[in-house]
């Protein structure tokens, strides 16, 4: 599809975006280029290629054609200019904040996160001399309060794993750009079917693609979606991409590669000496699940609805977090934020406590207790125990993962089986209260 056609629709474009017929043989799905290197013309090729003065593949370690075809396609959705893929979402984040950071930098991050995410920002990063503070991101001036001069980036989820609050993008982008800084959203709850960041003021967008990108349970992977419209060389504070780089004889990329100069780096840089690579046959899984992602996240937004409100009436349920309950103080995001719909993950307080909790998930039928969400199937975790257990109490409550609630997330199965699960289960955990 050409860059200067006409205007394609999101249903037409997760098929079709950045993929072609295979050159060599016609084939009309994207091949899995399952080889690690690439033969090049001749030696001038071969110089050009790694001198950055042409592109083109060179090792698998850097670039794959299978997963540039998903790189392109995650990119075109999104509404970016350019994307670098990743072994997981984790690592896509360490691949978002690696050309920003540098020791004694930090990044603003909001207390709304995924635990592995909480865990990673509070420690892993501390080995390469960064760190993080949390705020809740609701509360616009501790945001501001908590940047200073070592700040390099803001980061927070859309949709949050795991109550499912939606993020006042636009009032949280309008900050960064206050103080000159990156806002950096991961999108993986939402998905760009529900919610566009860059639309919304992110200058970087990541996704774990492992859940509703791929939506099949079968692979882990990452990526980091540029939108292309962040100065680089505005403040000075990102000599990485606008200063000279000495591996690549003083180049500097973003006086080079202009809009592209971060995702360029991110390959050139990121993926060369950090090696966090996706390899071809988790691009491949990931391209043929958002063949359908408009489909399954329709279902998992009408699924989730109606699961959600039956569990809101059930008195064996203390409160729900869906954001699409009128009962939710992010109910009106939603239309502003995720106009196709709140996603399908939230969690919901037992009666009983930590114990119920326990025994609900050890008697559901339908529902998987795994610690993954966006698939397909309908699972669920109780995070106080599992992902969330490295945090504190307090960094618990803070991130919605308290002793007395679950996680689940709604999958496309029939909803009134799952509500039928559910009830059967919660029969069980709440017996003798």
């Amino acid at each position: 599809m050409s860059d200067d056609g006409p205007s394609y629709g999101f249903d037409t474009l997760q098929i079709h975006a950045g993929a072609r017929p295979d050159p060599a043989t016609g084939a009309r799905q994207t091949p899995i280029y399952q080889t690690t290197a690439y033969v090049f013309r001749d030696a001038d090729h071969a110089a050009a290629l790694f001198n950055l003065q042409e592109v083109g593949y060179i090792y698998s370690r850097l670039t794959n054609p299978t997963v540039a075809v998903l790189q392109e396609r995650i990119a075109t959705l999104e509404g970016g200019i350019g994307a670098v893929c990743c072994s997981s979402g984790h690592a896509a984040q360490i691949m978002a904040l690696f050309p920003l950071m540098a020791p004694g930098r930090n990044v603003v991050v909001s207390t709304r996160l995924y635990g592995g995410t909480v865990t990673q920002f509070s420690h892993t990063i501390r080995r390469f001399g960064w760190s993080a503070t949390f705020v809740d991101f609701d509360d616009l001036d501790a945001i501001r309060a908590a940047i200073d001069d070592d700040t390099r980036a803001i980061f927070c989820e859309s949709i949050a794993n795991p109550g499912g609050y939606i993020t006042d993008l636009d009032a949280v982008a309008a900050v960064a750009e206050e103080a000159g800084l990156p806002l950096i959203v991961d999108n993986t709850s939402a998905t760009p079917y529900l919610c566009r960041p860059i639309e919304h003021g992110a200058a970087l967008v990541v996704h774990s693609t492992t859940k509703y990108l791929t939506g099949n349970g079968t692979v882990t992977g990452g990526a980091v979606v540029d939108s292309g419209t962040f100065d680089w060389s505005a403040s000075g504070k990102f000599p990485s991409l606008s200063e000279p780089e000495p591996a690549y004889h003083g180049l500097k990329f973003h006086e080079t590669f202009g809009p592209l100069a971060y995702t360029f780096h991110g390959i050139a840089v990121g993926l060369r000496d950090l090696g966090m690579t996706m390899n071809p046959q988790a691009a491949h899984y990931t391209l043929m699940g958002i063949e359908t992602l408009s489909l399954r996240m329709a279902r998992h937004v009408k699924n989730a609805e109606k699961i959600a409100r039956w569990l809101e009436d059930d008195p064996r349920v203390e409160y729900v977090t869906y954001a699409g309950l009128p009962s939710s103080p992010y109910y009106e995001r939603v239309e502003k934020i995720c106009p196709r719909g709140a996603g399908a993950l939230f969690t919901f307080a037992v009666k009983g406590g930590y114990e119920a909790c326990i025994r609900l998930v050890d008697s559901l039928e339908i529902f998987s207790h795994v610690a993954n969400l966006g698939d397909t199937r309908s699972l669920i975790i109780h995070s106080a125990s599992t992902t969330h257990r490295q945090l504190t109490p307090e960094q618990q409550e803070a991130a919605g993962a308290a002793p007395n609630v679950v996680r689940v997330s709604i999958g496309i199965e029939d909803a009134d089986d799952l509500i039928a699960d559910l009830d059967q289960a919660l029969a069980k955990a709440t017996a003798g209260l």
